[in-house]
C-alpha cells in the first residue's frame, strides 16, 4: 500500500502544481467531487488506511490508529486536493476507547466506562441509556473522534457467546428500542455511531467461518428485527456488517441484506462498513452495498482497481459507495473543522454511569427483607475476589481506558459500612499471587482476549466463625468476565468448585450465627444458579457496571433494583413492556 501512497502523493503534487482548481467537498456537488477523482482515489477512499504487519498500514497493534487519535480503531483515507480530510473511527458500546497516554505527552486521555449493553437494556428505560449515550458522544466529540462503532445488538442466541456482554438482550424488541435510544443521545452531539453487528453474529469462536442458518420468518421476526427498529427510529449515520456467513454467504457480500432488506425496505441512508478484516471478496462487498472497508490492506485496493479496469466491477457501483462515504464524512465533526477539547466532564459523566449501573440492578431473590440493608447492619464481611477486583466489563473492542474501577470493598467504605482489613489484605495477596500465576505469555491479541480470572479463595471454618462474631451480614460477589475471540467455556457459566463451597461454608456459618448472606453477580452473561440459589438470603444480579460499578452495588436500595418476577408472572412483563414501550 506504501508504494500507492507515495505515487498518489506525487500525481498529486502535479495537478496542484499545473492543473486547473479542483472540485472541493462541501463548496462543489458531490457528482463533481467524484467526477475529479481517479480510479485510484476511488478505490482507497472505499478501503480504511490499513494496520501496521499489514501492508504497511498506519496502526500499532490490531484495533488502534496513530494517524490521528491514538488508540482509534482506525480512519479513513484523505484526498486533500479535494478538501476531503480523514475522519476517525473509534470503538466501543460501553464507552469511547482510545489510548489513556501518547509519546511526548504527559497528558493523559481516559474515558468514562459505562455499564455494559446487557445492564442498560435490563433498565428497560430508553430515556436513561439516551442520557448515556449523550455522555459517551460527548466524549467522542471532545476527543476528536468522528464515528462511534456502537451499539451492539446483536440477539443473545448462544449464552455463552464472548460478547453477550455488548449484546442488549434476546429480545429483539428491548434491543432495537435500547439501541435506537443510546444511537439518538450519541448522535445528539454531532457525531456518528455504526450499528453492529449486521447481522446474525451471534457467537465469537470461529466467528469469521461461522455460517448461521436462519429460516426467513425467525430472520426477520427475531435477528433482524432489532435493527430494523434502531435504522427507522434513529437514523445511524453507518451500520458495520459482521463476520460470519448467513444462510452461505458472508454478510457483507449479501446483497439482500445490504441493499434490499437495509435500503430498500427500511430506508437506511447512510453508509455500511465492514466489521475489521470481515468478508473475502472485495468486488462482491461493492456490489452489495458494503460501501467500506476497513481497515483495508493491499490485495483489496488492487482487486477494486483491476474490476473495474476489467470490467468486473461497474465504476457506477464503486461511485455510488464512495458518494456515500463523502455524505458521512460531510456530516462529521473533523470535516466541519470542529476545536475538540480533549477534556470532556469525567467526573459529570461518572454521575451518569452510577445512575444509569444502579437501575439495571436485577434482584433475583430477597428473602425475609434481606435487602435493602437496614440501619442495624453497618459490618460487612466481604468475599469472592470480585469484590476487591471489580470486573468493570468484557475485554476487546468493548473494553474502555478508564482512569479507576472502583471495588464494592471502595464502594462500601465510601457509603460508610465497616469491612474487615485483614481480610482485604488477605484478598489482595490471594489476587496478586493468582494474576502472576495466571498471567498469559504476551501477544498480538492478547489485549483483546478474556481475561482468566483467579480461583477463588477459601476458608477454614474458624476463620469464617470470627468473621461471623465480628461482622452483622457477608457479602460474596461472583465474578464472571468474557471478550472478543472466544466464546465463554462451560466452566464460565457454571459455578466452579471453589465458588461453591466459598458459598456453602460461609452461608453455613453466618446462619449459624443469626446473620445473613447476599450473593452478587458481577457477570457479564447468564450464570447457573439453580444448584446453589437456596444457599443465600438474597441474590443480587449487578452485571458489569462499568468504573463506578463497586460504587453503585453499595446502594442495594430496593426502590432503585428491579424485580425481575418474569418467571413466575409473565403479566409484569408485559406490562413493563406497556409502560416502557407503548406496545
Amino acid at each position: 500500500m506504501k508504494k500507492h501512497l507515495l505515487s498518489m502523493a506525487c500525481a498529486i503534487t502535479v495537478l496542484s502544481a499545473c492543473g486547473p482548481k479542483v472540485p472541493q467537498l462541501g463548496k462543489s456537488s458531490l457528482d463533481d467531487v467524484i467526477a475529479a477523482m481517479t480510479l485510484e482515489e476511488k478505490a482507497h477512499l472505499v478501503i480504511g488506511t490499513g494496520m501496521a504487519g499489514f501492508d504497511g498500514g498506519d496502526s500499532a497493534v490490531v484495533g488502534e490508529t496513530h494517524s490521528l487519535v491514538p488508540g482509534a480503531a482506525g480512519t479513513t483515507y484523505p484526498i486533500e486536493r479535494l478538501g476531503i480530510p480523514a475522519v476517525v473511527l473509534a470503538d466501543g458500546p460501553a464507552g469511547l476507547r482510545i489510548n489513556p497516554k501518547r509519546d511526548g505527552d504527559s497528558a493523559t486521555y481516559y474515558c468514562t466506562h459505562f455499564p455494559i449493553g446487557t445492564l442498560l437494556a435490563a433498565t428497560w428505560n430508553q430515556d436513561l441509556v439516551e442520557n448515556v449515550g449523550k455522555a459517551i458522544g460527548n466524549e467522542v466529540l471532545e476527543y476528536g473522534v468522528d464515528v462511534l462503532l456502537a451499539p451492539a445488538l446483536n440477539i443473545q442466541r448462544n449464552p455463552l457467546c464472548g460478547r453477550n456482554f455488548e449484546y442488549y438482550s434476546e429480545d429483539p424488541l428491548i434491543s432495537g428500542k435500547i439501541a435506537a435510544a443510546y444511537v439518538r443521545g450519541v448522535q445528539s452531539n454531532g457525531v456518528g455511531t455504526s450499528v453492529k453487528h449486521f447481522a446474525v453474529n451471534n457467537q465469537e469462536t470461529n466467528r469469521m467461518g461461522n455460517d448461521a442458518q436462519v429460516s426467513p420468518r425467525a430472520l426477520r421476526e427475531i435477528y433482524l428485527k432489532g435493527f430494523e427498529i434502531a435504522v427507522k427510529e434513529s437514523q445511524p449515520w453507518t451500520v458495520m456488517s459482521s463476520y460470519n456467513y448467513l444462510n452461505g454467504v458472508y454478510t457483507s457480500e449479501n446483497a439482500e441484506l445490504q441493499t434490499t432488506i437495509l435500503r430498500d425496505e427500511w430506508g437506511f441512508a447512510g453508509m455500511v462498513m465492514t466489521d475489521w478484516f470481515g468478508g473475502k471478496d472485495a468486488v462482491a462487498q461493492m456490489k452489495a452495498g458494503n460501501d467500506m472497508l476497513q481497515p483495508g490492506y493491499d490485495k483489496q485496493y488492487q482487486a477494486i482497481v483491476e474490476g473495474v479496469k476489467t470490467g468486473n466491477l461497474d465504476e457506477a457501483i464503486l461511485n455510488r459507495n464512495v458518494k456515500r462515504i463523502l455524505e458521512m464524512i460531510l456530516q462529521t465533526p473533523r470535516f466541519k473543522g470542529y476545536k475538540f477539547s480533549n477534556k470532556p466532564d469525567l467526573k459529570t459523566h461518572a454521575a451518569i454511569t452510577r445512575q444509569s449501573a444502579t437501575e439495571g440492578m436485577v434482584l433475583l431473590k430477597n428473602e425475609n427483607a434481606t435487602l435493602p440493608l437496614s440501619a442495624q447492619i453497618r459490618r460487612v464481611a466481604l468475599f469472592g475476589c470480585a469484590s476487591y477486583d471489580y470486573i468493570a466489563g468484557g475485554t476487546g473492542s468493548g473494553n474502555v481506558n478508564r482512569a479507576y474501577t472502583a471495588s464494592l470493598f471502595e464502594g462500601l467504605k465510601n457509603a460508610g459500612y465497616e469491612t474487615d482489613e485483614q481480610l482485604k489484605k488477605e484478598y489482595e495477596m490471594h489476587i496478586a499471587a493468582e494474576k502472576i500465576r495466571l498471567t498469559p505469555k504476551k501477544e498480538k491479541y492478547s489485549a483483546f482476549m478474556p481475561v482468566i480470572l483467579p480461583v477463588e479463595k477459601v476458608f477454614e471454618t474458624s476463620r469464617l466463625k470470627d468473621l461471623a462474631a465480628q461482622m452483622d451480614i457477608a457479602f460474596i460477589t461472583i465474578g464472571r468476565g468474557s471478550g472478543e475471540f472466544l466464546d465463554r467455556e462451560s466452566s464460565n457459566f457454571y459455578l466452579s468448585k471453589e465458588n461453591q463451597q466459598l458459598i456453602q461454608d460461609v452461608c453455613r456459618v453466618f446462619h449459624a450465627a443469626g446473620k445473613k448472606v447476599v450473593v452478587i453477580l458481577n457477570i457479564g452473561g447468564a450464570i447457573e444458579t439453580a444448584s446453589w440459589k437456596a444457599w443465600p438470603d438474597a441474590i443480587l444480579c449487578a452485571w458489569q457496571g462499568g468504573q463506578e460499578g463497586g460504587n453503585v452495588t453499595n446502594h442495594v436500595d430496593i426502590t432503585r433494583i428491579h424485580y425481575l418476577q418474569i418467571i413466575h408472572d409473565k403479566r409484569v412483563a408485559v406490562k413493563l413492556r406497556l409502560q416502557r414501550f407503548g406496545s
